[in-house]
């Protein structure tokens, strides 16, 4: 990483804790506990491996969701995108399942399979398939027709179309969806969690909730925060920077 690169992010991350001093400051540390503060809450939390449980779980269901979700999701554009009367057909039900608030599908989950983990993974995967299939099926829309036509030229088969010609021009649309999934799942994560599952991250925050607990809420907020931080530097970009290297 470049070293400008690294000192941006650096003064970044000094703005964001200044502002968050400034506001405990004006707010008093009774609203907003001061970084120090949280801080500590955090490394006394890690200490009772309570925190390290609940967001092992959490991390078990965004994980399974996401892949049930890119799954589901990429099947459903390839066809969309790739078949017109399929597009048309599936068109109204994807403006539908893009349209519907995700806390309806959550409590409508719970209420039709029980307070259970089918119903909370199902949910949170319903909830992130119609985004997954949109940016798919532009992606296919997308394509390159000139390439296509050469592979039907060279006679290729449908998987060495596929393999060699299409999905290299995925790639990027694949790693965006990735991106914007795994933020938007872990958070729909912690709603149903939090509506109906007696553990996880959204379970300890509905129990500092009732507590009026800020610092520990702001501590398993930090929790998660610094692990979709490393995903995102480790797993995502070097995964997206891949994907465009064709570029």
């Amino acid at each position: 990483m470049p070293a400008t690169t690294i000192m941006t992010t650096l003064l970044s991350i000094i703005s964001i804790i200044l502002a968050w001093l400034i506001g405990s400051y004006f707010l008093g540390a009774d609203l907003l506990p001061a970084p120090n503060i949280v801080f500590t809450r955090f490394l006394h939390e890690i200490q009772q491996e309570a925190l390290l449980f609940h967001t092992s779980v959490t991390l078990g269901r965004v994980l399974l969701s996401f892949v049930i979700a890119m799954l589901i999701g990429i099947a459903l554009g390839l066809v969309m995108g790739s078949l017109q009367h399929a597009d048309q057909f599936l068109d109204p039900w994807l403006v539908f399942f893009l349209n519907i608030p995700a806390l309806v599908v959550i409590i409508l989950a719970y209420m039709w399979l029980g307070l259970n983990e089918v119903a909370a993974i199902g949910a949170v995967a319903i909830n992130k398939i119609p985004n997954v299939i949109v940016t798919i099926r532009e992606g296919v829309r997308a394509r390159d027709i000139n390439l296509m036509n050469m592979a039907k030229v060279y006679e290729l088969s449908r998987w060495k179309s596929f393999r060699h010609v299409l999905l290299p021009q995925l790639l990027p649309y694949l790693a965006a969806s990735s991106r914007s999934g795994i933020s938007l799942i872990w958070k729909i994560v912690l709603v149903v969690e939090l509506l109906g599952r007696s553990n996880g991250i959204g379970f300890q925050l509905h129990l500092y909730f009732q507590l009026f607990d800020i610092a520990g809420i702001l501590a398993c907020a930090l929790t998660f925060v610094l692990i979709m931080q490393a995903i995102e530097l480790l797993i995502l970009r070097p995964l997206e920077r891949h994907a465009n290297r064709w570029r």
